[in-house]
């Protein structure tokens, strides 16, 4: 069997790692939530709790999470991607 020595390199420089698992399948109730845990190079570095009203960080070995709203989160991922935050409007 021939191997393709090429696929095996990209797998092999993989940084991160991302196991997900999902506490409730309808994201719309209550007391659901998607959880993201995260490792680079085989150590964790964070998880991340996303559920209806906000988004959960925890870094690394740390135990205590911080908390970040929707909006919040639009607005610093706009700063990003754009250089600059959202106008809200209305």
């Amino acid at each position: 069997m021939v191997r393709n020595k090429r696929a095996n390199k990209a797998v092999d420089k993989r940084k991160y790692i991302v196991y997900a698992a999902l506490d409730n399948f309808q994201l719309a109730k209550a007391k659901s939530a998607l959880t993201l845990l995260i490792y680079r190079r085989g150590e964790k570095a964070g998880q991340l709790l996303i559920g209806r009203g906000s988004l959960y960080w925890r870094g690394g070995d740390r135990k205590s999470e911080k908390r970040i709203a929707w909006g919040r989160f639009a607005e610093t991922m706009d700063e990003l991607a754009y250089g600059e935050a959202r106008t809200r409007q209305g």
